[in-house]
């Protein structure tokens, strides 16, 4: 087990704006996800945004990781950004994620605690799935590669008419989808397969918020509310007519609620 090394995406340079750190879902390249809510939250943040390993830009992992491990990578990438001087030391840090990104939110929170002045988990759980479930998707996709599990992601992914309403932007996502190499898309299963914060979440004290996707069948609205009841300075919020990729299927409403978040969360810590 080891770090990997991931490849961060500058969707927006702003240094004098406080940084937003994007996370993608299992599947998916953060440009596809996220390029769809840039123009919602290009005035307010620089945005940064990463892909996991064998996704977008990141290079294929060569072993298994943990999640703990990848949120030390996404903390790795960000200290060699603020040593380019793309990110401006003392500006405030953000982050928000989507699924195994939104987990990997969790994750940062838990193991360092303070680095964000808030963070924001989309369409994500404490804990996502079964072991087992996530340890034979490795196996099969690791076998017979990561088109053998695209139609079922399209089911999963979009809320109803979705894909029908917006051919350009679902192509995108499942293109992505099956581009992703194998083996990493396996290891990043693994890592899903190990993950369970549900008890830690009493001790994250960084302001959080969780939003879900009504049609959401992966993370349904009962895993944020599960966060914000447990984490001492978390909430939750439910978009009506997305599933489980916000940021592309509604993004002006994901990223007013970020908006709002993280402006509070910035007059909280400064009141």
């Amino acid at each position: 087990m080891s770090i990997p090394a991931l490849t961060p995406s500058l969707l927006h340079q702003a240094a004098d704006l406080p940084t937003l750190v994007l996370g993608p879902s299992l599947g998916t390249g953060s440009l596809a996800l996220w390029g769809p809510a840039v123009p919602y939250l290009r005035e307010r943040f620089q945005l940064v945004a990463w892909d996991l390993p064998g996704h977008g830009e990141s290079a294929p992992s060569t072993g298994d990781f943990s999640m703990a491990e990848l949120a030390s990578g996404v903390i790795k990438m960000l200290e060699a950004l603020e040593t380019d001087g793309v990110i401006v030391p003392g500006t405030p840090l953000f982050y928000t994620g989507v699924s195994v990104g939104g987990a990997i939110a969790l994750q940062l929170a838990n193991d360092f605690p303070g680095t964000f002045a808030g963070l924001s988990v989309i369409c994500s759980a404490a804990k996502i799935g079964t072991p087992e479930g996530w340890r034979e998707r490795a196996e099969l996709v690791a076998k017979a590669g990561t088109p053998v599990v695209v139609t079922g992601s399209a089911e999963r992914w979009f809320a109803p008419g979705f894909i029908e309403a917006n051919p350009v932007i679902s192509t995108d996502l499942l293109h992505n989808l099956q581009d992703a190499d194998r083996f990493a898309y396996a290891h990043v299963c693994r890592a899903l397969a190990g993950f369970d914060l549900r008890e830690a979440l009493p001790g994250m004290k960084d302001p959080i918020l969780a939003i879900a996707g009504a049609h959401d069948v992966v993370c349904p609205p009962a895993d944020a509310q599960f966060i914000a009841e447990h984490a001492p300075n978390a909430r939750a919020a439910t978009i009506d007519t997305v599933a489980h990729l916000a940021p592309a299927e509604n993004p002006e409403a994901t990223s007013a609620l970020l908006v709002e978040f993280f402006a509070s969360a910035t007059a909280e810590k400064t009141a």
